[in-house]
């Protein structure tokens, strides 16, 4: 019996140990959604994929639906958004935006426009920003918005269509006083 094979952009966001040089990976990928995938011999000097799968990388990888699981085949390293941040606060966020993927994002549930923002997100915090906890509120919101923990029409008219490389366009204390809030609601009724 031949297994199928998925080819799709993935965000490495946690890696788990396992045996000897196996390691499992949370990938939040854009055609399946936040999954679990199974690496062998990968924590081994001569494996070719330990170096793309790192934490914080955005990789091309082929997928296997196995009988007990999801399978990585191969493996093509895009970029690592940790590395490219170019100030210790750039890394700070990266670290954030994936910190709100593990907790909050969930199931085998493909949302192409949601990855498409966070990869944008992503390539925006790595740079250096004139209201950083600012724009990391705005894309954290939008985010929870994506995964229904925010209803889209409570956000400020200026931020709830933009793109992540306007945010900073949007600045207002209100705004920024409104999307605390909506965060902060988020946060307690998700009870994660």
């Amino acid at each position: 019996m031949a297994y199928e094979t998925y080819t799709t952009e993935a965000l490495v966001c946690g890696t788990f140990n396992r045996n000897t040089a196996d390691r499992n990976f949370l990938l939040f990928t854009k055609e399946a959604g936040m999954l679990y995938a199974d690496a062998r011999s990968v924590r081994e000097e001569r494996s070719r994929q330990r170096y793309a799968l790192q934490e914080f990388s955005l990789v091309r990888v082929s997928l296997i639906k196995g009988k007990y699981g999801w399978k990585i085949g191969s493996v093509e390293a895009v970029k690592n958004y940790y590395h490219e941040a170019i100030s210790r606060e750039a890394r700070g966020s990266v670290v954030t935006l994936y910190r709100l993927l593990r907790r909050f994002a969930r199931g085998e549930e493909a949302n192409k426009k949601m990855f498409a923002y966070v990869c944008a997100g992503l390539e925006l915090v790595t740079n250096e920003l004139p209201q950083r906890k600012f724009v990391e509120m705005v894309l954290s919101v939008t985010i929870l918005s994506f995964l229904g923990y925010v209803d889209v029409q409570e956000m400020p008219v200026a931020v709830r269509e933009c793109v992540p490389n306007q945010i900073t366009t949007h600045y207002e204390t209100a705004a920024a006083q409104k999307i605390e809030a909506l965060y902060t609601q988020a946060l307690a009724v998700s009870h994660l």
